[in-house]
């Protein structure tokens, strides 16, 4: 097993974010074609979360054409994928309704492109299994997750009246579920921090589902989980605290960093303390956050990268291009990846994370606090 992480010890350098995201795109469909990727896993992972990926770049890219197609085209392509295979989807059930979820994926992506009225209103019925009482709440598997994907589908109804009602209604059930389960939070008995699992990424989905209305609700969530920062700037991955271990977008500074700065504006009384426990786990970030697992979203230099700045963002970039990443696997500093095409495990968010430096972007998560 390689160390977890390796020094940052190189002057700052930085890499054309435009090639190197048409080159990551490039790999992605030549390495990882729709038809041999394994199906399964929301826009977490799997070629669900390619084709949101494609799908959201289309809207950036309208002129894009990477091996002779369309990225609009190629999203359709690996959508396909997970559609051939929906028999063996389980679908929504209790404790499995979050953001890894593969119906809720599809109804959520479906609605939201074609503004299917009928797919709307089919995810808002599965708000049943959401709202069960053994449902918990982080963002993969729980109603965290499912917040995300009423926000997607909203945001392309908001000339509609009707159906905005309807995902209005049903946010408000949801996170009125939330607000009333215990705290702290946990998922499978243990309470998380940090985003993928754990009270920030709760917190984050709620915010954002109306900052004006929810903020205030968990504001002394969010005081709470300010001093849980270690003085090393890192935060624990669940609580009790233990070892300052992990330094990852779901468990650790990065995530956390990231969250804060995308809701940071919704909390004026807390705005000293969210400054400073974001330069300090930014510091954290610069010293322990050029991980050996393969670069990605969650558990990689991609997701790392993002809570950084502009400059420090590009660096850490850097060592995500092909050539950097050949350069690390010869050393033994890269751990490969169990799901090497996706957008929270693989090539599919390094390409997200050169698209947000190429377009100067918000350094937001795909698929956690973009909208």
């Amino acid at each position: 097993m390689p160390p977890r992480y390796f020094k940052n010890d190189e002057p700052l350098s930085s890499r054309d974010p435009h090639k190197q995201l048409i080159a990551s795109l490039t790999r992605l469909v030549c390495q990882y074609p729709p038809a041999e990727v394994r199906a399964g896993g929301g826009i977490y992972n799997g070629p669900t979360s390619v084709a949101y990926l494609f799908l959201v770049l289309q809207q950036l890219y309208s002129d894009l054409i990477i091996e002779g197609i369309q990225l609009g085209t190629w999203s359709a392509t690996y959508l396909k994928q997970s559609q051939d295979h929906i028999k063996s989807f389980p679908g929504p059930r209790v404790g499995k309704c979050g953001i890894a979820d593969d119906i809720l994926a599809l109804l959520a992506i479906g609605a939201a492109s074609s503004k299917d009225a009928d797919m709307a209103a089919e995810l808002c019925d599965y708000s049943a299994e959401v709202l069960d009482d053994a449902s918990e709440n982080e963002w993969l598997y729980g109603r965290a997750g499912y917040l995300y994907y009423l926000r997607l589908v909203k945001a392309a109804f908001v000339d509609d009246a009707r159906i905005s009602q309807m995902i209005t209604d049903t946010q408000d059930d949801v996170v009125e579920a939330i607000l009333k389960s215990e705290r702290p939070w946990k998922w499978h008995g243990k309470s998380y921090v940090s985003a993928v699992h754990g009270l920030i990424g709760i917190i984050t989905q709620v915010t954002l589902t109306d900052p004006e209305r929810y903020s205030r609700a968990v504001e002394a969530d969010l005081s709470v989980l300010l001093t849980y920062q270690y003085e090393s700037g890192n935060w624990p991955s669940s609580l009790p605290p233990g070892k300052d271990k992990l330094v990852h977008v779901c468990h650790g500074a990065p995530g956390v960093v990231n969250s804060l700065l995308s809701i940071k504006d919704h909390f004026p009384k807390l705005q000293s303390r969210i400054d400073s426990a974001i330069r300090k786990g930014r510091d954290c970030i610069l010293e322990r956050g050029l991980l050996t697992k393969e670069p990605c979203l969650c558990h990689g230099i991609s997701g790392n990268a993002l809570a950084l700045d502009d400059e420090h963002c590009q660096h850490f970039l850097t060592y995500t291009t092909g050539h950097e990443m050949k350069g690390l696997e010869k050393d033994g500093l890269v751990e490969k990846s169990d799901s090497p095409e996706s957008l929270w495990c693989g090539e599919a968010g390094r390409a997200w994370a050169w698209a947000v430096m190429d377009k100067g972007l918000p350094k937001r998560l795909l698929g956690y606090n973009d909208i």
